[in-house]
């Protein structure tokens, strides 16, 4: 959570462009980025490397993940595989937990990952964090919606197409 708020202080242009990128530990440019990307970087900040933990998990069990024709893949690619919100929630239900989807703000904890749907079939993630809008009684999300990392009570602004808890892969593994 500290790692997702910390991305906040960021400016990132929105840009959603294919890049290649080192493997593993690889990003696109600092101040560019989409959603995912501020998943994959709060994550980085705490030792774990979604690209690399997306790129295996692809590499061995690509039926697993969607196969949707305007990506264009008959194979992994580490460059983008792990920025695409629907290849992290196949990967978030199937190396972490899936968790119930509701409407009751207290079901969904700091560190939890929320997926949605924001019109049209256009995907979108952030992640749950530890601070409060005044009265609420609900937590922020932190994401990437367009004008960079922002922290903000969008929980149910759009519908929920999933709600993760993942902690990495086991200490032996990374």
């Amino acid at each position: 959570m500290a790692a997702a708020i910390e991305r906040t202080h960021h400016s990132v242009r929105y840009v959603p462009a294919y890049i290649r990128i080192p493997y593993p530990g690889g990003d696109v440019p600092s101040d560019t980025g989409v959603c995912t990307d501020e998943i994959i970087r709060s994550y980085r900040a705490v030792g774990v490397d979604l690209q690399k933990e997306v790129h295996e998990d692809m590499q061995r069990n690509f039926a697993a993940y969607p196969n949707q024709r305007r990506w264009l893949l008959a194979h992994p690619d580490a460059n983008i595989d792990h920025r695409r919100v629907p290849n992290l929630m196949v990967f978030f239900q199937r190396k972490g937990e899936a968790l119930p989807m509701t409407n009751r703000a207290g079901d969904y904890a700091p560190g939890d990952l929320v997926t949605w749907d924001l019109g049209g079939g256009v995907p979108h993630i952030g992640i749950v964090v530890d601070q409060e809008p005044p009265g609420s009684g609900r937590y922020m999300i932190v994401h990437n919606i367009g004008q960079g990392p922002k922290m903000e009570d969008v929980l149910f602004h759009w519908k929920i197409t999933g709600h993760y808890r993942y902690f990495g892969p086991p200490p032996s593994s990374r």
